[in-house]
């Protein structure tokens, strides 16, 4: 049988009248349900087509939101979403790499600074799991410190990098909370105070949440799409998260929680009344609620087409268990590589497996023990914007329960704060493990408030105020604190940091090496607490740090000595360094090395004379 059909132009309406024509020929032959099939097929293709080819926000409302489990709002225009994109990043680079030397290396920056120097001067390094974090810090800053040389800007130049690139993850959320959504987290990523202070950092906090991100976002897509290149990623990604820091592990196991609830919940949300009532021994109704519903949604699931099982779309059963072969061989690989030098260290790698045991000793113990609710006191008084909006967000969440990866986030980002606040071992730079996954949440709080009114305020202009609030609210506490306040320890985020007054020292007593025509003073430190001056003084072999008192000093030799200044006279130094030195040496200043900690400096009496330099502060 042949049917012939009119030349008309091709559209979607004639394409629908064509079909129903050939279906009406074809009944009487039994041929019309395979015709239904391909008109099925011939629809999805189109609407995927005008998904490839259309910008964003041209795409039907009906289509973009059936085309995702998220239901995310499209209406914001490509040229608009590449200016507001633009805009958060130009605030981030600006205020990331921006004077990134003005505040002086913390104690443990100077520390990650010399294992550093040691690698790019004498290639060598050596993972020591009792004191020390993972190698991967010290690698990706390696090729920066090469080109430029060793520097505070170099190094942080780095981890300054990963806090611009985690908003860039962020971004690329966009497809599942929504254009609004995810410009609003990368936003407050890019204001957040957290997060702006420890991407100025070199530590390993910054490229360890980029990490943990950047295996959401590969895992999200290859679920979509199951590409292996996406499979590669996550494996990488979770490598370098444990060849990062111990903690990887807790990050792992919310992760795989919070997915577990998201899918629970978003299926059948426990009756949290039912439950209330049970446990308040109050009647509770043997017949279920919401009958109508249940049995509506039984039937809309019986005539929606069931699509193909995540399984079977990657090759079956055979095939999955090969690529999961493939992944944990390469997440071996990579933390080999890493936990080794390079293969230079072998002994590392068993080093890695038994810091698990050293950290779980640390988290216990009581070095930096802290009360339960210290994370959640400080996300209210640094990151109150985010914390609220997260809140919000996490509730609309739970209740709509139509975006299971919003369910997801919200529970990472609650599920990583309840864990790490059971820990006994708390310090700041912790928080930035649930800022941004909170940032995420927060997103989609504006992006659920976007078509909400208030009495003569418009849709969206209220959720639109609420964003501009919160972000000039967190972007003004982020410039005072990381361009004013850097090292005031009132602020949380400042915690035990060097104060300024400690380059003020470094460089008196680089002046003293001015006026005498050299750089390398012999300079004793007699103090215990020192760091991060061996940073600072890298480049001078004649620094000796000693953590006590000589019994005499030759001048000849040394001409600078660094003495611990304290009130309590079990950690003074400076009464018996007076009595020691006679007059052979004059004391240039005393300086404030961190909270608590104050260093004084003498130096030759012939190289002070006519000096202006010296803090005044305690002379």
């Amino acid at each position: 049988m042949s049917v012939k059909l009119k030349a008309t132009p091709w559209t979607g309406q004639n394409f629908r009248n064509q079909m129903e024509i050939v279906k009406d020929k074809l009944s009487a032959s039994g041929l019309k349900h395979h015709v239904q099939i391909l008109q099925s097929g011939f629809k999805r293709s189109f609407n995927d087509f005008r998904g490839l080819v259309l910008p964003v926000g041209q795409l039907s409302t009906e289509t973009a939101v059936a085309g995702s489990e998220t239901g995310a709002r499209v209406e914001i225009s490509e040229r608009a979403w590449l200016l507001a994109c633009g805009t958060i990043f130009a605030f981030a680079f600006v205020t990331r790499f921006y004077a990134l030397a003005l505040k002086p290396m913390h104690h443990d920056e100077g520390v990650n600074g010399f294992f550093l120097t040691n690698l790019l001067r004498n290639h060598t390094y050596h993972y020591d799991p009792n004191n020390y974090h993972g190698p991967t810090l010290y690698y990706f800053a390696l090729p920066l410190a090469s080109l430029l040389g060793l520097s505070d800007f170099s190094v942080r130049l780095s981890t300054a990098l990963f806090g611009l690139a985690t908003i860039w993850l962020v971004l690329s959320l966009r497809r599942n909370i929504g254009s609004y959504a995810a410009l609003m987290a990368a936003a407050l990523v890019a204001v957040s105070p957290g997060s702006m202070f420890y991407a100025r950092y070199f530590i390993h906090e910054t490229l360890f949440v980029f990490f943990t991100l950047a295996i959401v976002v590969a895992v999200l897509r290859f679920y979509e799409t199951g590409s292996t290149v996406y499979l590669i990623l996550a494996a990488v990604s979770t490598a370098l998260l444990f060849a990062t820091k111990e903690t990887a592990f807790v990050s792992i196991i919310t992760l795989l929680l919070a997915w577990l609830i998201a899918w629970r919940w978003s299926k059948s949300p426990p009756d949290l009344g039912r439950f209330a009532r049970t446990i308040f021994g109050f009647p509770v109704s043997t017949k279920p609620r919401h009958v109508r519903e249940k049995r509506r949604a039984k039937r809309d699931r019986r005539e929606t087409p069931v699509p193909p099982s995540f399984l079977a779309r990657l090759g079956g059963r055979d095939r999955v268990i090969l690529l999961a072969g493939y992944a944990l061989a390469l997440f071996i690989v990579v933390n080999v590589i890493f936990y080794s030098s390079f293969f230079t260290n072998w002994p590392g790698v068993g080093d890695a497996v038994s810091a698990m045991k050293v950290w779980a000793k640390t988290g216990t113990s009581e070095f930096h023990g802290k009360p339960f609710d210290t994370y959640l006191s400080w996300l209210l008084q640094e990151e109150t914007p985010i914390f609220l909006l997260a809140i919000v967000g996490a509730f609309i969440a739970l209740n709509r329960r139509t975006n299971r990866f919003a369910l997801f986030v919200a529970a990472w980002a609650f599920g990583i704060l309840v864990a790490y606040s059971l820990i006994p071992y708390k310090t700041p730079w912790l928080v930035l493990s649930f800022v941004v996954p909170m940032a995420i949440v927060a997103g989609y709080a504006v992006e659920s408030l976007i078509d909400v009114s208030w009495r003569s305020w418009k849709a969206p202009l209220p959720a639109l105020v609420i964003a501009g609030l919160a972000l000039t609210f967190a972007g003004y506490q982020s410039l005072v604190l990381n361009f004013r306040e850097y090292d005031n320890d009132r602020y949380p985020y400042v915690y035990t940091h060097s104060n300024r007054e400690l380059l003020a020292m470094v460089h008196d007593i680089e002046r003293i090496g001015t006026r005498v025509g050299t750089t390398q003073l012999g300079v004793n430190v007699a103090s215990p607490e020192y760091w991060p001056l061996p940073w600072y003084f890298r480049d001078n072999p004649k620094v000796g740090y000693t953590n006590t008192l000589a019994s005499a000093y030759d001048p000849k030799e040394t001409q600078i000595v660094v003495a611990r200044a304290s009130t309590n006279p079990g950690e003074d130094q400076v009464g018996q360094l007076r009595q020691l030195l006679g007059t052979a040496y004059q004391q240039v200043g005393t300086y404030r090395l961190r909270p608590g900690v104050d260093l004084a400096v003498f130096a030759r009496s012939d190289l002070v004379s006519g000096s202006a330099g010296g803090s005044p502060a305690g002379n």
